[in-house]
């Protein structure tokens, strides 16, 4: 494999990147649902949608867009759900500690960019001591835009006293690497995450991609 050279740090989108929150966001949708008289979907029936928060959820459970008159009403009931559950259902993806210990071992600083409003990226970051050892998270309202914007990037480079070129950000969406690129910074495509049915990672002009959260470990030269 490629390696990176230079890197000073590496920073991670979140869902589908470091964990698996797709069954507390399926189980919050699916219970209203079930609180309609509506049959459960199960929730591996919601992962392909998972890195869509609540809009992705809601089109699943009822079919809803933005644009349906319910819809800001129906994702607070969601977003309430998801506050009551968010961390009963959620791991990381397997080789995720590995790799973050491996990180910390090296003495390279270790971040978070995430989409995910701070109203639950920081309750979840606290609860889950996976996170304990970051030194930079950001979310998706920490700065006036979100990703594919490369302000939030550009802020975690800012707080991790770096030049941003000197990360590297690692994502599983096309706009996690639209904003790495566009902040200057190395991009990996994380293809074990919620990459959703049509997605072609091929095509999104990554610098690399791994099939393993272990993977990136090669590219840094740190395996």
């Amino acid at each position: 494999m490629a390696k990176f050279q230079n890197v000073a740090a590496v920073l991670f989108d979140l869902d589908g990147t470091l964990i698996d929150s797709a069954p507390d966001l399926g189980a919050a949708v699916d219970q209203m649902r079930i609180s309609r008289g509506m049959p459960s979907l199960g929730l591996e029936t919601y992962r392909p949608m998972a890195g869509a928060g609540a809009r992705g959820m809601l089109s699943i459970g009822f079919g809803m867009t933005p644009e349906h008159l319910e819809f800001a009403v129906m994702r607070e009931e969601f977003f309430q759900n998801y506050e009551r559950c968010m961390t009963e259902r959620t791991y990381a993806f397997d080789g995720v500690a590995e790799l973050i210990q491996a990180l910390v071992a090296a003495n390279m600083p270790w971040g978070v960019v995430t989409n995910k409003s701070a109203r639950f990226t920081e309750p979840l970051t606290r609860q889950m001591p996976l996170f304990q050892t970051a030194r930079a998270v950001v979310s998706g309202d920490t700065t006036p835009h979100a990703k594919p914007h490369p302000e939030p990037l550009l802020e975690a480079a800012r707080r991790l006293g770096l030049d941003p070129a000197r990360c590297l950000y690692v994502g599983d969406d096309e706009r996690d690497i639209v904003a790495g690129r566009a902040a200057g910074m190395g991009t990996v495509a994380a293809d074990y995450g919620y990459l959703g049915e049509k997605a072609d990672t091929t095509a999104w002009g990554a610098d690399a991609r791994i099939k393993s959260p272990l993977e990136l470990l090669q590219l840094l030269a740190l395996a």
